[in-house]
């Protein structure tokens, strides 16, 4: 049997290894160059997202406005918030009584009855 001579890595050729170093590079720079515009994305989505829950409370609020506004202008609710201000209807007089907490103090029961 004949020997063989010790196996001897062959190197790549220059062409190929110059190859491999030119696609590394050019991953970098194209992961480079879409970092700024991905980042600007993920930060535009979070205040849309913030915005977003905004816009749905100030919906949830528009409503309960509105809904506040359909009752107040009935007439029922008119004219208890007119007598709140103390306004009165033509032709009624407008009797102003004081001292009713301390009229109120006086006569309270422990029953609470009257």
């Amino acid at each position: 049997m004949a020997k063989r001579p010790p196996s001897r890595r062959r190197r790549a050729p220059r062409s190929s290894i110059v190859l491999r170093r030119l696609a590394v590079v050019g991953l970098v720079l194209i992961a480079f160059l879409y970092f700024r515009p991905l980042k600007t994305y993920l930060q535009t989505r979070d205040v849309l997202a913030g915005r977003s829950a905004e816009v749905r409370q100030l919906q949830a609020q528009n409503r309960q406005l509105e809904r506040r506004l359909q009752a107040s202008s009935s007439t029922e609710s008119l004219t208890l918030e007119a007598r709140r201000l103390a306004l009165v209807k033509p032709g009624e007089r407008l009797f102003i009584v004081k001292g009713i907490a301390a009229w109120r103090r006086k006569h309270h029961t422990l029953g609470g009855g009257g």
